[in-house]
């Protein structure tokens, strides 16, 4: 998690989204290629997406609404392989996630709506995304879930559960 200086006021607020140096004092020094703004309902969870070539690093802010942000390690050779990790981002707390390649990614939106934009340090190249199953039991992610079911597209309702999925050595 990354929580920027943040200087505001009667008239509002200011920070820095994103600065080099800054960002690699914090060990996040990547060349960001892509930007990324997506805009979800309540209840909607998209993910868990990573790609499996080409691999995405990504740094998520969220400036309209709440969600739970989700990174899980697929790193074979990490010992936090398979371990998930959340945190609350909203454009309130103006927090920031880094999720360095290698990890798959996620999120639940817990307000209305919420608007994400996220920095890549890779093209999206859809013929090497994956999906991993949301709700896979070996992963175990606490899903803060509101009344039900989340609202999933197709491809993330039938993503692969960890033991079988294509993971990165």
């Amino acid at each position: 998690m990354i929580a920027p200086k943040v200087f505001g006021d009667d008239r509002g607020f200011f920070l820095e989204s994103y600065n080099r140096r800054s960002m690699a004092s914090l060990g996040v020094d990547f060349d960001f290629v892509q930007d990324n703004h997506s805009r979800s309902a309540k209840g909607v969870l998209r993910g868990l997406h990573y790609q499996i070539r080409q691999p995405q690093g990504k740094l998520v802010r969220v400036v309209a609404g709440e969600v739970f942000d989700v990174a899980v390690d697929l790193r074979r050779a990490s010992p936090t392989f398979g371990h998930w990790v959340g945190m609350t981002l909203s454009s309130e707390n103006k927090r920031m996630a880094w999720v360095p390649p290698g990890f798959a990614h996620g999120f639940y939106v817990t307000s209305d709506y919420a608007e994400v934009l996220y920095k890549a340090t890779d093209y999206y190249a859809p013929e090497h995304e994956r999906s991993l199953l949301w709700n896979d039991a070996a992963i175990g992610i606490e899903w803060p879930l509101s009344g039900g079911e989340p609202l999933l597209s197709e491809k993330d309702s039938t993503g692969a559960l960890l033991s079988a999925a294509e993971v990165y050595a």
